[in-house]
């Protein structure tokens, strides 16, 4: 005789979390923080052709795929808050990457305009991505 296992989306914590994950999404600092990331994000992989320092492959090549990681967490974010919530320390990582990146990839050092850029796009996209953080961290607390 086997007992029927019951289905974990039926437990009633799991809509309620899901609400909770709701309200925080629908939030204008997280509307505004998930937009913002996203667009540095977008900013960030194609940075490189839009200040023109192609000439750093290493960097245009870090600077795309962290843009294109960013813009993807941002909209995953929007889509699906609750299953993206354990992720969220990881768009801080990247906009520090972002920041560091000019000094730490390989070749010459570029020019101030790409320094420049990365570190502004880099602040963005840390500042967003723990205004996203503090979200689900305030709501969590009460």
């Amino acid at each position: 005789m086997t007992m029927p296992t019951p289905d974990i989306e039926q437990h009633p914590d799991v809509a309620v979390m899901r609400h909770r994950y709701d309200q925080i999404a629908e939030t204008p600092v997280a509307q505004y923080a998930d937009g913002l990331t996203f667009l540095a994000g977008l900013y960030l992989a194609m940075s490189s052709w839009v200040i023109g320092f192609t000439d750093h492959s290493a960097l245009t090549m870090s600077n795309l795929f962290t843009g294109i990681a960013v813009a993807l967490l941002a909209a995953g974010f929007v889509a699906a808050y609750g299953h993206f919530h354990g992720m969220a320390w990881v768009a801080p990582v990247f906009g520090v990457w972002a920041i560091v990146a000019p000094w730490a990839v390989d070749g010459a050092t570029p020019d101030n305009t790409a320094i420049v850029s990365n570190i502004i796009t880099g602040a963005v996209i840390v500042l967003c991505a723990l205004a996203m953080m503090s979200g689900g961290m305030r709501r969590t607390r009460r």
